[in-house]
């Protein structure tokens, strides 16, 4: 089990690093063939009235980075935004990376602790390739909907650390949950479980998505998010086959 958590790890690195180089690389392309003109206006005054004249001067620098990283102000502001908005997205896409890896080891994951813990409930998930992609696209869609829908209140401060996280949350609780569910049980089963128990599903992908905010975390826990939702998932499975049995 400990061995499968260098697949999203490794998975996620060289996706990333290639990701990184190749967006780098055509952004700084494209600053340094954008040439910047500064227009300045002059306001004389001869024989009593007004004459404005306009002077257009191009900066003799070759691109805007050179312009910006001239002064030691807007050096250090440059820094400091491609920093921070590159650690940021850093950390949402090893999220989303993460859990598309861990979602082809999901299967894997589940079969060795169904094997080793709950060998006696019967198992019969109703996942397939297919179902998988779409529900990936569909998730996907929604997602972005849920960026332009709340953009209003991404200038809202507090509210937009919400809104902001809101969407990566659905992607990352729908994706989660239908991984562990179509693996495990049929569809009824699944939405009846969840139905029943949907408070406490919320909250367990809530936690397991603040964990993952935390910087490089989501390289190294994307499997056990498995595990601690396979878990919950096998007691509910259990209750329901155990209920089964009785009524019978």
């Amino acid at each position: 089990m400990l061995s499968m958590i260098l697949y999203p790890l490794l998975g996620s690195l060289v996706v990333l690093y290639f990701a990184f180089f190749s967006i780098a690389e055509l952004g700084l392309e494209k600053l340094e063939n954008t040439q910047i003109q500064i227009e300045q206006h002059q306001t004389k005054i001869e024989n009593g009235e007004v004459v404005q004249t306009e002077q257009i001067e191009s900066y003799t620098g070759n691109s805007i980075v050179d312009f910006l990283l001239k002064y030691t102000i807007t050096s250090w502001i440059v820094s400091f935004l491609v920093y921070t908005i590159g650690l940021f997205a850093i950390g949402y896409m090893s999220i989303f990376l993460s859990l598309l890896i861990v979602g082809l080891l999901t299967p894997r994951i589940l079969a060795i602790i169904h094997r080793k813990h709950y060998p006696t409930l019967k198992i019969d998930g109703y996942g397939t390739i297919i179902g998988g992609i779409w529900k990936l696209l569909y998730s996907t869609l929604v997602m972005f909907l849920l960026f332009i829908i709340l953009i209003p209140f991404y200038f809202i401060p507090i509210i937009n650390i919400f809104a902001i996280n809101l969407p990566f949350y659905y992607f990352f609780h729908k994706m989660l949950h239908y991984d562990v569910g179509s693996t495990l049980m049929q569809k009824d089963q699944f939405n009846k479980i969840y139905y029943f128990n949907k408070t406490q599903m919320r909250l367990k992908t809530l936690f397991l998505y603040s964990v993952s905010l935390i910087p490089f975390v989501a390289f190294f826990i994307a499997v056990f998010y498995i595990i601690y939702l396979g878990h919950t998932y096998f007691i509910e499975l259990d209750k329901e086959q155990n209920k089964t049995l009785v009524e019978v």
